[in-house]
């Protein structure tokens, strides 16, 4: 109950359980970091033009870095200021929030037990997935590892009478941590037929700089491979090669269940494959980062497929500045994959500190098809922004405009303000 009251508040709790900490934890070290961010556009809805002037709340709180029992805490919620139509037409309210974490955790001194007891996010072998439940890490052996979960997911919150279904998972590895790491994962979302699925997972780091990394997922529901990612990196000195395969079979990676949520639930439903050949090049040289990449698509059920290459040229200046750009051409069998790209991007934090903007940051894609799409034949993004540091860099201010258009929609302009501060003790 209290996890479904967050969803729809999640600042307000999140707020709540900040003021009981110091009960909890009265000498524990204390990190919160607050990102209130004000935007400004014009949309487009069912009603006509409106203006919209949202106001995000993001809040992160880190309690008891260095002790056994810490406690981690991250949310969001959303409110437009200007009242208009644009929320409520595309999400259906004009309030939002999230708690996207909430979690305990605790690590025995002196052994390898790790205990998170919340809501927070299972990335582990076959699983991606944000849940309400507990996570158990341990070394069995000094070449075996061990991470097992259970929980409700958090997805399934949006989905009517869902609320009692259970994920349970978890990766057994065998490593020399030198030399190689395998894995083998398994998930199953428990009641109303679930999906229940298998993965491995792979690393190895060869000799003279030769690393090779994989992972295979299989669905048990639907009896196919919904995914597969290898990749290898060859290190030769100042040149970095990273050849890559990837695989997807829409069926099985997306999950045609009942048990599918989330945004791309009509993805699973199309029948396709897609496959993906690529590699990337990159030479560092003094200041200088040039790179040459490629990637090919080919699409099973549509039976066509495109080909992109770039190349880039990054200039690494004083600190942390950049200047940089690409250079690219995609070519396919639709009129939509015949386009040549060009970005260029700089970020400039050398600024004197009289100045009133401490660093400034611009980004411009643009691209041109070949052909008309819905009669244009051109789209751009531009992004264009500046902050200020305060309080020896614990408040950073920072404003931005981005402005677009493309064959798709209309000229938009938008604006937003950042305002980044963080406490500790």
């Amino acid at each position: 109950m209290g996890y479904r009251l967050c969803s729809f508040s999640p600042v307000f709790c999140l707020l709540s359980l900040l003021l009981l900490l110091p009960a909890l934890a009265p000498a524990a070290e204390f990190r919160l970091i607050s990102d209130s961010i004000l935007r400004g556009f014009e949309s487009n809805t069912r009603e006509g033009d409106d203006f919209a002037l949202p106001v995000y709340e993001y809040l992160q709180a880190e309690v008891g870095e260095t002790g056994p029992l810490t406690f981690h805490f991250y949310g969001w919620g959303r409110l437009d200021l200007a009242d208009s139509e644009y929320f409520a037409a595309y999400y259906g309210d004009s309030t939002a929030g999230e708690l996207l974490y909430a979690y305990a955790e605790y690590r025995q001194p002196d052994t390898s037990l790790m205990a998170r007891l919340g809501r927070q996010y299972i990335f582990s072998g076959v699983t991606s997935e944000s849940i309400d439940g507990l996570r158990l890490d341990t070394d069995l052996t000094p070449l075996f590892t061990l991470s097992a979960y259970t929980g409700r997911p958090v997805s399934l919150d949006i989905v009517d009478e869902r609320d009692e279904e259970i994920l349970v998972g978890g990766r057994i590895a065998h490593h020399r941590r030198d030399l190689y790491e395998i894995g083998l994962s398994y998930r199953n979302l428990e009641t109303g037929g679930g999906r229940e699925s298998v993965g491995i997972d792979t690393a190895f780091f060869l000799p003279g700089g030769v690393d090779f990394s994989g992972f295979s997922a299989y669905d048990l529901g639907g009896d196919g491979w919904g995914e597969h990612y290898y990749e290898a990196r060859f290190d030769l000195g100042p040149l970095r090669l990273r050849p890559f395969f990837e695989r997807y079979r829409y069926e099985d990676y997306f999950n045609a269940g009942d048990n599918t949520g989330g945004p791309f639930i009509f993805l699973a439903e199309i029948g396709e494959t897609l496959t993906v050949f690529g590699a990337d090049a990159l030479w560092n040289r003094d200041d200088w980062e040039l790179g040459v990449k490629g990637k090919y698509y080919d699409y099973d059920e549509r039976g066509d497929s495109s080909f992109f290459l770039s190349g880039l040229a990054t200039r690494q200046l004083e600190g942390l500045s950049q200047v940089g750009g690409e250079l690219g051409r995609m070519e396919g069998d639709g009129s939509q994959d015949d386009y040549l790209l060009a970005r260029a991007f700089v970020y400039w934090d050398q600024i004197p500190p009289q100045r009133i903007f401490h660093f400034l940051t611009g980004d411009l894609v643009y691209v041109l098809y070949d052909e008309d799409i819905y009669d244009e034949d051109d789209s751009l993004f531009l992004s264009v922004g500046g902050g200020r540091r305060f309080m020896d860099d614990r408040l950073e201010l920072r404003i931005a405009a981005d402005y677009s258009y493309d064959p798709y929609f209309d000229d938009d302009l938008r604006g937003w303000l950042l305002a980044q501060y963080t406490f500790d003790r």
